[in-house]
């Protein structure tokens, strides 16, 4: 479930009376995000070099729900945090680990946080943001202009507000130039193409097709596109400036669209990026809403990449491919169970729940069938890189590797965790549950969803079993006690 649903929901209420009203609509800043680019070779990107990956391998991806969500992947992260392990890099953290992340709507907040900042700004982002009303930087009232403007102009809030208090109070204005920088972890920050209906990514690929420089665009303003929920936000533009720069499609895309066995999420993108690129005057700005209502885990992108069969260890490099031994994805999910009381009785929802009840069932039927999606991705991604590693003669693998030593083409295992609620126990979890989707938490409830991650992620039976089967000299947090000990 994604951010503001509840406000949406006392709105519909109001909106009975403005058909019988008439106003004059306001400025409404909804200028494109982004700039042009002359040359596709100009585009910056997460460099994927051999040192980019180790044996051991962790990717987080944080899925929507407002500050509940953000609270939760934090004290997820939190948790991680306390734990070491014995890498190619010698005793290392975990959030240290951690080479991929993706985030939706709240969980995007976290994702690009801890991407531009790492484990050394996770305590600033607790006292930052998840301490703060981050309602303040977008209006919330209930009332018939809100609902004017919602008829109008499509949303309550354009990009003047949001964004800016994001820059103000978090990102400090830092465009994915800073992330670019860091070189790692890649994060992937998701919201919604509306009219293809499909995920759109920010991240260098999706740019280049589009003729525009994503190390431009401010982390703030894609954060906030990633949690514009309808009507409580105007839709977000993304400008698309055609074949100026001299990029293309990548042909995966191009087979994507002409290969009716093709998965279906790879068709649904390949077809909305080549309609973008076949007709820029038409399709001139891609426009964008909470991610939530695509793919509310925000796994749409690895999936996509691993559909590119071209190189079956994509979108890992060769060098990378073959020092890779274990490889942990965690999806940490903020969602809710249902809720209401409308089933006990004879009467239908009221017009008021109705509305919420019916974009979460469209959402969570989204995200069970994404993670099934995902983990067959992951299963299939696994078997291929086997098979491409047996293949390798001596020489091959002592060009890509350096030596033979300790080389088991075989020894690979790739392992997907879902940490939900469910890890913290049944009591926290009925808690957990009464939270509202809302970007604004009271001090005792923050403080109980952030325990929450860090319980689930400890619960995590998944975890556990990572934790118990890595190399015998790591040292991790006690999984019992909370003290460190060596395995």
């Amino acid at each position: 479930m994604t951010t503001g649903w509840g406000l949406i929901k006392q709105w519909s209420l109001a909106g009975a009376v403005v058909l019988a009203v008439s106003a004059c609509a306001g400025s409404v800043d909804n200028a494109p995000i982004n700039e042009p680019i002359a040359r596709v070779s100009d585009q910056e990107g997460w460099p994927l070099g051999p040192d980019q990956f180790g044996s051991t391998v962790v990717g987080v991806a944080f899925s929507g729900g407002g500050m509940r969500a953000s609270a939760f992947s934090y004290g997820v992260l939190s948790e991680l945090d306390r734990y070491e392990m014995a890498t190619d890099r010698g005793q290392t953290r975990m959030t240290d680990m951690v080479d991929l992340v993706t985030g939706v709507s709240g969980g995007s907040v976290t994702a690009a946080y801890f991407g531009l900042k790492g484990r050394e700004g996770l305590p600033a982002f607790r006292s930052r943001f998840l301490e703060r009303n981050a309602e303040q930087g977008f209006d919330t009232d209930v009332s018939l202009g809100n609902v004017l403007r919602i008829v109008e102009d499509g949303g309550v809030n354009d990009r003047s507000r949001f964004p800016r208090w994001l820059d103000e109070n978090l990102f400090d204005g830092a465009t994915y130039a800073d992330l670019f920088a860091r070189k790692r972890p890649l994060v992937w920050i998701a919201a919604s193409d509306i009219y293809s209906r499909v995920p759109f990514v920010f991240e260098p690929i999706t740019f280049s097709i589009l003729c525009s420089d994503l190390s431009k665009v401010r982390l703030s303003e894609a954060v906030a596109a990633s949690a514009a929920v309808p009507g409580l936000f105007i839709p977000m533009n993304v400008e698309n400036f055609g074949a100026s720069c001299g990029g293309h499609v990548p042909q995966w895309y191009q087979r994507g669209v002409a290969d009716t066995t093709a998965p279906a999420t790879l068709r649904a993108s390949a077809a909305a990026v080549m309609r973008y690129r076949g007709d820029p005057e038409k399709y001139r700005y891609v426009k964008l809403l909470d991610g939530g209502l695509t793919d509310n885990f925000g796994i749409h992108s690895l999936a996509v990449a691993r559909t590119n069969r071209d190189r079956p260890y994509m979108p890992m490099t060769a060098e990378q491919a073959v020092r890779v031994k274990r490889f942990l994805f965690l999806v940490v999910d903020a969602g809710r169970d249902p809720a209401g009381n409308w089933p006990r009785t004879l009467a239908s929802p009221s017009g008021m729940e109705l509305a919420g009840v019916v974009t979460d069932a469209a959402i969570d039927s989204g995200v069970y069938k994404g993670y099934d999606y995902f983990t067959t991705i992951m299963r299939d991604w696994q078997a291929d890189l086997r098979r491409w590693r047996c293949s390798l003669s001596s020489d091959e693998v002592v060009k890509l590797r350096g030596t033979l030593s300790g080389w088991n083409c075989a020894d690979l295992t790739f392992t997907v965790g879902r940490v939900s609620f469910e890890d913290a126990g049944a009591e926290l979890k009925a808690e957990l549950d009464k939270v509202p989707t809302r970007f604004k938490l009271d001090p005792q409830t923050l403080e109980t969803v952030i325990s929450a991650g860090e319980t689930a992620l400890r619960n995590n039976a998944v975890f556990r079993s990572f934790i118990r089967k890595g190399p015998r000299r790591a040292v991790t947090a006690s999984l019992d006690s909370g003290s460190q000990r060596t395995e």
